[in-house]
């Protein structure tokens, strides 16, 4: 039986891309170039982690954002860490690196020697809409002071 190629969802990825910007810009606010916010996320009695994001860069069409989470498990797992790109002028938000990886194709051949899936670019973005959609339902922002 002949194996039929993944073709890449558009769609789905621009309309992933096109929530994470309306999430990020919620979560980010006024913020500027060199300020961070930390969002501790927490139950009724339980502390899930810390959700942070640092603004890298900024320009007038873009914003570079490192969005990094730390919680309970640190120990033993390293904490999840991604650069998202938020475009303004198209309102989208896109996951460029992750884990230390930077450019991730809109559809890989599987297997792999990377163990990618053939739609990795839209699930990371998934994850990050997840991961904002969770500070933004259950976050508390704590104050910290700027970054040098």
């Amino acid at each position: 039986m002949a194996r039929t190629a993944y073709v890449t969802d558009l769609k789905s990825l621009q309309g992933e891309c096109s929530a994470n910007y309306l999430r990020l810009v919620r979560l980010v606010g006024d913020m500027e170039a060199g300020q961070r916010r930390d969002i501790a996320l927490r139950g009724d009695k339980t502390y899930f982690g810390d959700l942070h994001l640092y603004i890298h860069e900024q320009a007038p069409y873009t914003t570079m954002v490192d969005v990094s989470q730390t919680g309970p498990l640190d120990a033993v797992l390293e904490g999840s860490r991604m650069r998202v790109h938020l475009y303004h002028d198209v309102r989208m938000a896109e996951v460029t690196d992750f884990q230390r990886e930077r450019h991730f194709n809109g559809r890989y051949r599987y297997p792999n020697a990377r163990m990618h899936q053939p739609d990795e670019k839209l699930q990371l973005n998934r994850f990050l809409g997840e991961w904002l959609a969770h500070g933004l339902a259950h976050g508390h922002t704590v104050n910290v002071p700027e970054m040098p």
